[in-house]
């Protein structure tokens, strides 16, 4: 049984039918709310998701994995709890944001793009994060951290990691 296989058996279907009938009559201008609900409910855009949400709608596959690779919000693969993004913009860039994302990549014991086994933490280096005048910038579950230096992602994460345990 291949890995999507196992994933995909675990999907709960009745929840896309859920969401679909929220809808009504489903167009293609509704495609950026349906997939934010769907993966609000499953945590990604499960493929096997997205393709019954084709089939049932006639909207093509095509266009809606056009959209979901897109926009950076949307994740087809189960992404963390907690989202570390590091900024790698000019201004970030030029003030350290390598040593940085370095020091991210230590910290979390994971590489750019990659989700911890335990599934606590996804990291990812974004070209920019808007906030140029506090470089360098991290962001942690759409919270900015600016000026940041290796010992201050260190008390960062090991708050995150201390509070895993809580709601």
């Amino acid at each position: 049984m291949s890995k999507d296989s196992v994933k995909d058996s675990a999907v709960d279907m009745e929840l896309l039918g859920e969401i679909l009938s929220a809808f009504g009559q489903v167009d293609s201008n509704d495609l950026i709310p349906i997939l934010q609900k769907i993966q609000d409910s499953y945590g990604y855009l499960p493929r096997i998701v997205l393709m019954e949400f084709s089939k049932r709608t006639a909207i093509p596959a095509s266009r809606i994995y056009g959209v979901a690779t897109f926009y950076e919000q949307f994740h087809l693969e189960p992404h963390g709890r907690h989202t570390v993004r590091c900024c790698r913009g000019t201004a970030c860039h030029v003030k350290g944001a390598v040593g940085i994302a370095e020091a991210i990549e230590k910290s979390l014991g994971i590489k750019d793009g990659e989700t911890s086994k335990d599934m606590q933490f996804t990291f990812e280096t974004v070209a920019c994060l808007g906030t140029c005048a506090l470089a360098p910038v991290m962001m942690v579950n759409g919270t900015y951290h600016g000026k940041m230096t290796p010992n201050h992602i260190q008390t960062i994460i090991e708050s995150l990691k201390s509070s895993q345990g809580e709601g």
